[in-house]
């Protein structure tokens, strides 16, 4: 038994509708899910790589067991007259 970190990106989208969805994306084992709110995409997301994994077992040792966490970082992009700049 060992313990295994899954990156999670969630991020705010609008469907076509124009309505606002949650879109949780499993970086680690590509797999996708969608909420209401961010609660509700990571709940969906949860229950999708349990599913996923209790269907494909052998993905866990593909990815070796006691890996670190991943670390997250966020960068700010602004454009002003065809001017980008980046900061932390």
């Amino acid at each position: 038994m060992g313990k295994y970190f899954f990156d999670i990106v969630v991020n705010k989208e609008r469907l076509s509708t124009g309505e606002p969805v949650f879109v949780a994306h499993c970086t680690t084992l590509g797999i996708v899910s969608q909420g209401t709110d961010v609660d509700n995409a990571m709940k969906n997301i949860k229950e999708a790589v349990k599913l996923y994994l209790e269907e494909f077992p052998e993905r866990l040792k593909e990815l070796g067991v006691d890996q670190c966490p991943p670390t997250f970082s966020f960068i700010e992009v602004t454009s002003e007259k065809q001017k980008i700049s980046i900061s932390n």
